[in-house]
């Protein structure tokens, strides 16, 4: 656990949990199980489109989402109605019980095709931003600075009934890993692909050896925020709020180059 360095800010510890954001992350988890099994026939055009909604804060209220390839290179878009990347959480001085905002593309690409074992959850491409912790230790960045992940997510009722969770790594185990897994318990990489901010759009451009992988997969895209657990006991970082999911339902409608 010596890969990442802690802020040195104090301040108080913020480790509540609300009953409605609880349920909202359960429910992500539920659809997103569900979409493992169902697939939408009814793709819109150019990505995923999604009507505003005056209950979410502008810099999460996601429009649109697509990915596009080009060569080799897969397109993570996202598009919300106000300025992408305006709201990131607050500096809590330690790693326990900090926060972590992100803008989340979850798909049906094997984790595999990204270094992690066959099978071992949904793997989503995450842009997320956390000021009391370093996970990106090959990329040296501010901390709080927005930067990009491969996580691996499953459902996990000790994060909330039915609530996600980016996959734990147990003691005394060793999975595969990506050459630039960050050295925390989790199924996390941090490959370094920087994301590109630009008013309400955010993009990250991230290479891959068999693009055939991501033109045949599904995708939906999220805002979400997560906490690390307050103890440091597993599981280590679940989903605590979702702040909006584009298709709805977290169906994974959309398709890659549609």
């Amino acid at each position: 656990m010596n890969h990442f360095r802690l802020s040195p800010h104090q301040s108080r510890h913020h480790s509540s949990h609300h009953r409605s954001r609880a349920a909202r992350a359960g429910l992500l988890a539920v659809a997103l199980a569900a979409a493992s099994l169902v697939h939408a026939h009814d793709h819109p055009a150019d990505g995923i489109q999604s009507a505003g909604s005056a209950a979410v804060k502008p810099a999460h209220d996601i429009l649109h989402a697509r990915i596009t390839t080009k060569g080799r290179v897969a397109i993570f878009h996202m598009h919300v109605a106000g300025q992408a990347g305006a709201i990131k959480p607050a500096a809590t001085g330690q790693l326990a019980g900090s926060t972590v905002h992100s803008y989340v593309w979850p798909t049906t690409i094997d984790p595999a095709a990204v270094g992690f074992e066959p099978r071992s959850g949904t793997l989503a491409l995450a842009v997320t931003s956390h000021p009391d912790f370093d996970d990106t230790p090959l990329f040296p960045a501010p901390l709080g600075a927005w930067h990009s992940h491969w996580v691996v997510l499953q459902p996990d009722d000790a994060c909330g009934p039915g609530a996600l969770k980016v996959v734990d790594i147990p003691p005394g185990t060793t999975p595969k890993l990506p050459k630039t897994w960050p050295g925390l318990p989790l199924l996390i990489d941090s490959p370094g692909w920087a994301p590109r901010f630009d008013g309400p759009s955010l993009e990250v451009q991230v290479p891959f050896d068999d693009i055939g992988l991501v033109q045949a997969a599904s995708f939906d895209a999220v805002t979400a925020a997560l906490r690390v657990h307050a103890s440091m006991h597993q599981p280590l970082l679940c989903v605590v709020d979702v702040f909006k999911v584009a298709s709805g339902k977290l169906t994974l409608p959309g398709r890659v180059d549609r």
